[in-house]
């Protein structure tokens, strides 16, 4: 299985906000230190704004910060919230055909491979359940910002 890029840069905003301290960086300065371009994070920061995991201001002293909800999200739930979850969202594999040009599959009818696929997808999802954002920010050996901040 394959995050979504949304998925993996909602994560990756969300960890580089958590270890930000009194600072409020803006979008440009967090997609700068997640290397990514400014127009997909603030799409990203828009969503994560409009779930109630981070506040975003405008203006002199604007930036963004983590909300208590973002501080206690645990990871399978973003994961959730930008895959799809298992009952909602999209099948691993297209079996009916969805797809922009796919045929359904012949042996849909029959086959028990979606339901395996299913159940394996929320195991995946179930194992980050208990994550929380200061779980995959702690490093034994180095603060994640200042990993960030040694970047050239």
């Amino acid at each position: 299985m394959r995050l979504l890029r949304s998925t993996d840069l909602a994560l990756r905003v969300l960890m580089r906000l958590s270890v930000t301290g009194d600072s409020t960086p803006t979008t440009r300065e967090v997609a700068a230190g997640v290397e990514v371009p400014y127009t997909h994070a603030a799409k990203v920061v828009a969503e994560l704004q409009h779930m109630g995991l981070l506040d975003a201001r405008r203006g002199r002293g604007g930036g963004l910060t983590l909300t208590e909800k973002g501080r206690a999200v645990s990871v399978g739930a973003v994961v959730r919230a930008f895959e799809g979850d298992v009952e909602a969202g999209p099948d691993v594999v297209d079996c009916d055909g969805k797809g922009a040009g796919t045929p359904p599959c012949p042996l849909r009818t029959g086959c028990g491979l979606r339901g395996a696929l299913r159940r394996a997808q929320e195991a995946f999802y179930a194992s980050l359940d208990p994550l929380k954002l200061s779980d995959v920010t702690a490093s034994p050996t180095e603060p994640l910002l200042l990993s960030i901040s040694r970047r050239p």
